[in-house]
């Protein structure tokens, strides 16, 4: 497909300006070389907040450059009015199906966010592209293609003994690229973790590094934090080596443990929630299971977009190994066919059992899958075929005695070429 017909796949053929008169997306690809997506909301003080500047920047680069708008607003009206002081374009207010898909498709968590992708290609160029626009306000690196691991962590890294080595001998090993402060208490929870894992790993032979991008407010708190690891970081005074390598992940919170393979590819974005869950490190180096059993601690991927989620029948042991073995099939088929068009798969594949519960103040909490159950309004049948949609607060759900490959394969097909109507949540 041309990158015409990408941009027309993502965001319909007319999108409309300020004056909500219509433009052809087909004129953005020959006129400009990215697209941003900015998606946002007018009621919302950090997106008011974030205009002025982002004006500035358009105003600069609209000769190669064009920002579409994708409002999550709550009424007609107020979008207008947020619509006033833009000079770029909007997804028109009706889409809001569109708008969703979008959501989806980029992982959105929070407003403001501003995804760049290629007007030639609809390939994404980067997460954050609000960070990168605070970095670069001039617009001197534009267009920003992605660059490698190895070219944007080039230089010295340092250990808490203040000995440095280059980041070249970081070449050949598996790397875990760890975003944390000192200030933020799950961060300091999961570098206790992380500690042993790190002795444990490397004890086991493999060749494999942590490298420390700091988020700390200053220089003497990032010392008394970083004196408790035993692996590399980039010095607290390069700033704008650590603000590229968060802008490389487009990393917008912490802690982030992201691990990287030997030739510098992406394996997990999920580093936190596998060093959780796999305190012995036995599947290191943590490459993406297909289909995971939910859990508490991967429980937070529920809200990345939708995702398919077969609840089985907590009392039985065997069940959720089944499960896992008749869906497996169905979801490495379809993250296949998204990773030939170098795309993120449209669905998360979960099954829910029983969860063990963690204590709080000597208590047990309530189990997570029966508090899920409740959220979504779900029935307490056993197996239940669902797909969930958090961001969309929609639900799709196949109540049926028995689940079979062939009814998941078109439930999920079903769901793909939108043909199932939502419930709400």
């Amino acid at each position: 497909m041309s990158g015409t017909g990408q941009l027309v796949e993502l965001l319909g053929e007319k999108l409309v300006n300020a004056e909500r008169e219509e433009v052809d997306v087909q004129s953005l690809g020959p006129r400009v070389s990215l697209v941003g997506l900015l998606f946002g909301c007018g009621i919302s003080a950090p997106c008011l907040q974030l205009l002025p500047g982002l004006n500035d920047f358009y105003c600069k680069t609209r000769d190669r450059l064009e920002i579409v708008f994708i409002s999550s607003d709550p009424d007609h009206k107020k979008w207008q009015l947020f619509l006033k002081d833009m000079p770029w374009l909007a997804l028109p207010y009706q889409e809001k199906h569109r708008k969703l898909r979008l959501w989806n498709k980029f992982r959105i968590s929070n407003i403001p966010s501003l995804i760049f992708i290629e007007a030639s290609t609809g390939k994404t160029v980067c997460r954050n592209g609000l960070l990168l626009i605070r970095d670069d306000p001039e617009g001197l690196e534009f267009p920003w293609g992605p660059k490698p691991f190895c070219e944007v962590i080039l230089g010295p890294l340092t250990r808490n003994d203040g000995q440095s080595q280059e980041s070249s001998t970081l070449e050949g090993s598996y790397v875990g690229v760890y975003f944390s402060a000192n200030w933020c208490p799950p961060c300091r929870s999961l570098t206790r973790v992380l500690v042993e894992s790190y002795r444990k790993i490397k004890e086991s032979g493999q060749k494999f590094e942590i490298v420390l991008v700091s988020a700390d407010r200053s220089e003497e708190s990032f010392k008394q934090y970083f004196s408790e690891m035993p692996w590399l970081a980039v010095p607290y005074s390069d700033e704008a080596r650590r603000a590229r390598l968060n802008r490389l992940y487009g990393i917008q919170g912490i802690p982030n443990f992201i691990i990287l393979d030997p030739k510098g590819e992406v394996i997990t974005r999920q580093g936190r929630v596998e060093v959780l869950h796999d305190v012995d490190c036995k599947d290191f180096p943590w490459h993406p299971k297909p289909v995971v059993e939910l859990t508490e601690l991967n429980a937070v991927q529920l809200n990345e977009g939708p995702c398919l989620v077969l609840f089985v029948d907590s009392e039985d042991d065997g069940e959720s190994e089944a499960a896992k073995q008749l869906i497996q099939p169905i979801a490495e088929k379809i993250i296949a066919q998204y990773k030939a068009k170098n795309e993120d798969a449209p669905l998360l594949f979960f099954v829910a059992g029983e969860t063990v519960s963690t204590l709080q103040n000597g208590k047990p909490e309530d189990d997570m899958t029966d508090s899920l159950r409740d959220f979504t309004n779900l029935p307490e049948a056993a197996p239940l075929l669902t797909i969930l949609d958090m961001s969309a607060r929609a639900k799709y759900v196949m109540d049926v005695e028995e689940i079979t490959p062939e009814i998941v394969e078109g439930f999920v097909n079903d769901f793909l070429a939108e043909k199932l109507k939502p419930e709400p949540i």
